[in-house]
């Protein structure tokens, strides 16, 4: 099998980490595996970038060798930053910054137009296609000559601009008169209505084979824009390598190496850009640990956020510690191996791979009750579910769950055992190789 995978970038976290396991997995068992990227951070020689370069002698050439100037002036020269960042949308053409002004989604990408001399692939797989990388405009002409699988990782495709609605629904029926600009990927201006047009006039001539990773985002495709491209869907959940992400011997080991106090309880939540990831809520979590601290008698009590850079600080009798984000993905297992409990407060998620992740290493977890996350967690088993924004009831969770060793036992084996049947990464690449052929069977046949 020949498969490309495409995604904005070959490292970092969600969708990112899917894209790329995937594409290592199928190499790894002998499929003709690429990957293309809107940014490549990696060395694999398997990985290549929809970079653009425009020719030297033109008017984007020439913005190109101002932004090669600027560069490594970015963050050190006031304003250099930003004159960067015009640079490199002008190099592109003047209609870009003038889209960006009007509130137009960016689709303006001309390196994403290797894709199209790829028609030797059998299956074209495409992630996240928001992130500055990818001209939508090109779905049409890349699913006439190349089976085209897509994964949605949250609903951009199904709005005028945000990656998640939270409580708004007007992507149902042509968003317009947008509640809030800000959310990611943010717009300048309200042309949410014809953004969400175009990209229903987009769909129209396009046939897609579209998966998600849990019921409630189909459930999303199905009253959408999106729907009328879609020729098959499948709910594929996310899987993790059951190799990297295990139970650990001994908690107190995985603390130690750490540097942890073996004899403190450990709470986790990992995420990328934690405080200021607008589809996290990390008010919450800080509010669950001010209010657990300020009672808290026994062990010390550690509450790390994983994935982001802050200042360690005591609330009560609580400590709270930062750690940037970890791209390797057994170092972040070491550290759901030496947590106790793992929380994950959201304001909006798919599907949360660290849920599992905590899960594959024995780790119980208390999460915000939105989105895809109900569908993993069993609430009482593997977990609690809570409402969004119940920091009280987040903070009684996670106390009765540090105080219970037995319960925090009993419901980590659970969640490992939920994961072997359900998630195992094995299962997640067989489910899409064989869908795969299947396509593949049925375009021939139609030949």
């Amino acid at each position: 099998m020949h498969v490309l995978q495409v995604s904005a970038s070959d490292h970092r976290g969600g969708a990112q980490r899917v894209g790329w396991d995937l594409f290592a997995a199928y190499r790894a068992i002998g499929h003709d595996s690429k990957l293309a990227v809107g940014r490549k951070r990696s060395l694999d020689p398997d990985v290549f970038e929809l970079a653009y370069r425009p020719k030297p002698n033109s008017l984007g050439g020439a913005f190109a060798t101002c932004e090669r100037i600027l560069t490594p002036m970015a963050g050190r020269a006031p304003g250099a930053g930003s004159l960067r960042k015009r640079c490199l949308e002008l190099q592109r053409g003047w209609r870009t910054p003038f889209d960006r002004w009007l509130g137009r989604e960016d689709f303006n990408f001309p390196g994403s137009r290797q894709l199209l001399q790829m028609t030797d692939k059998d299956i074209l797989h495409c992630h996240n296609l928001h992130g500055g990388y990818f001209d939508l405009r090109m779905l049409p002409e890349l699913t006439r000559k190349t089976p085209v699988v897509l994964t949605l990782h949250d609903a951009w495709l199904l709005s005028g601009h945000c990656a998640h609605s939270f409580d708004c629904m007007r992507w149902r029926d042509g968003c317009g008169d947008c509640p809030d600009l800000s959310i990611y990927p943010r717009i300048a201006r309200d042309a949410t209505a014809f953004n969400w047009r175009r990209k229903r006039e987009i769909f129209a001539r396009s046939r897609l084979y579209v998966a998600t990773p849990c019921r409630w985002l189909m459930r999303r495709v199905e009253e959408s824009i999106l729907s009328s491209a879609v020729v098959e869907a499948q709910v594929i959940p996310n899987g993790v390598d059951l190799k990297v992400f295990h139970p650990p011997e001994d908690r107190s080991a995985a603390k130690s190496r750490l540097g942890v106090d073996t004899a403190c309880r450990m709470v986790i939540f990992a995420a990328d850009g934690i405080r200021r990831n607008v589809f996290k809520d990390y008010d919450t979590f800080r509010a669950a640990m001010a209010k657990l601290g300020a009672r808290w008698s026994g062990a010390p009590l550690l509450f790390l956020a994983l994935g982001d850079d802050g200042p360690s600080e005591a609330v009560g009798q609580a400590q709270l510690k930062f750690v940037p984000f970890k791209d390797d993905a057994s170092d972040v297992a070491l550290y759901f191996a030496a947590a106790d409990v793992c929380v994950h407060a959201a304001r909006a998620e798919t599907f949360a791979l660290t849920i599992i992740e905590s899960f594959a290493c024995g780790v119980p977890v208390i999460a915000s009750a939105v989105g895809g996350i109900p569908e993993i967690i069993e609430s009482g088993t593997t977990g609690f579910l809570v409402a969004p924004g119940a920091a009280d009831e987040m903070a009684a969770r996670i106390e009765a769950l540090l105080r219970d060793d037995d319960l925090r036992r009993k419901m980590g084996e659970l969640a490992a055992a939920t994961v072997r049947r359900r998630f195992d990464i094995n299962d997640q690449v067989s489910a899409y190789l064989d869908w795969y052929q299947s396509i593949v069977d049925s375009r021939r046949e139609l030949q």
